[in-house]
């Protein structure tokens, strides 16, 4: 049953993050330019040039504050890659030494017994 939640949490989120892949190349593309707009306004000394990458920088901050739904292609994005993690995962039925309480029982009156 759990395997089964899985999949369909697996492919809500698939679906919605194909959805959302124009957003999110969009988005991706304007914080390229924006990036390299603020390492260009930052590396030059002329006042048209610093006006000319401040633009452009505006430009790019308003081309991906027009892409919001890209944020939710990227929780989905992230939702899938949980999914996946959680469905490779594999619960160990073997009981570990540390865990036995027997064993715990008898370390524990050992290191009583070296104390005293």
């Amino acid at each position: 049953m759990k395997k089964f939640g899985l999949l369909i949490i697996g492919a809500i989120s698939a679906l919605v993050l194909l959805g959302n892949v124009g957003p999110v190349i969009g988005l991706a593309i304007s914080l390229v330019i924006m990036y390299f707009a603020f390492k260009g306004f930052m590396k030059t000394d002329s006042t048209a040039k610093k006006v000319m990458w401040a633009v452009i920088g505006l430009i790019a901050l308003a081309a991906s504050a027009s892409n919001v739904p890209a944020i939710i292609g990227i929780a989905a994005a992230y939702v899938l890659y949980v999914v996946y993690k959680k469905w490779n995962s594999t619960k160990e039925t073997v009981v570990k030494e540390d865990s036995d309480p027997f064993t715990n029982f008898e370390r524990q009156w050992s290191e009583l017994k070296k104390e005293y």
